[in-house]
């Protein structure tokens, strides 16, 4: 639980910047901050299918359907999907890895690399957020360390802020036993 709860600043940055990013972009590209509705935008009918189910919910909620509100109510899956084989074929996921990543080493900027990357980070997001366990994967520090750079490629500022509230090499580090002391004083063995 303290594992998965050190992962949250570094996973919910991760998917706040790349949000902003993504909009921010098809923002500029579409000349529109509704860009969604735009043909430029070269949505896939998955997509499309997620922008009108937000607008549905808003307005079940009696919210008017602004880009703000729209672009909170889409899910990471939506986001991540920009950078997935279907964009390759629109063109989109190859113009955001290039504008939406403006830090990232060139060699990283292309999208079946950057959709590898998402695939994991939503991987992980997921079982931390669904309250899996995660103990057992050998491969955490290096996640834990892709999401920290991805961020740094979208925002240096936005990634020394991460760092500044990231605590899981802390967490990682300590391991097991001050979670089993504490279990251990609170219910003391017969």
């Amino acid at each position: 639980m303290a594992l998965s709860e050190s992962l949250y600043p570094a996973l919910q940055f991760a998917e706040i910047a790349l949000r902003n990013a993504v909009h921010r972009e098809l923002t500029a590209r579409c000349s529109m901050a509704a860009w969604y509705d735009s043909p430029l935008a070269r949505l896939t009918l998955w997509q499309q299918d997620k922008v009108a189910e937000a607008k549905a919910a808003l307005a079940r909620n009696r919210k008017p359907p602004m880009p703000g509100r729209i672009i909170a109510e889409l899910n990471f899956g939506f986001w991540t999907g920009f950078f997935n084989n279907a964009h390759a074929r629109t063109g989109i996921g190859s113009f955001l890895s290039r504008n939406a990543f403006p830090y990232a080493p060139a060699p990283e900027q292309y999208q079946a690399r950057l959709d590898r990357r998402w695939q994991d980070i939503r991987d992980l997001r997921n079982r931390v957020f669904h309250h899996e366990r995660i103990l057992h994967w050998r491969d955490l520090d290096r996640r834990h360390q892709a999401i920290l750079e991805i961020i740094a490629w979208m925002s240096p500022e936005l990634h020394d802020f991460a760092k500044a509230h990231d605590r899981f090499v802390l967490i990682r580090k300590d391991g097991l036993d001050p979670w089993i002391a504490k279990l251990e004083n609170h219910w003391p063995k017969p």
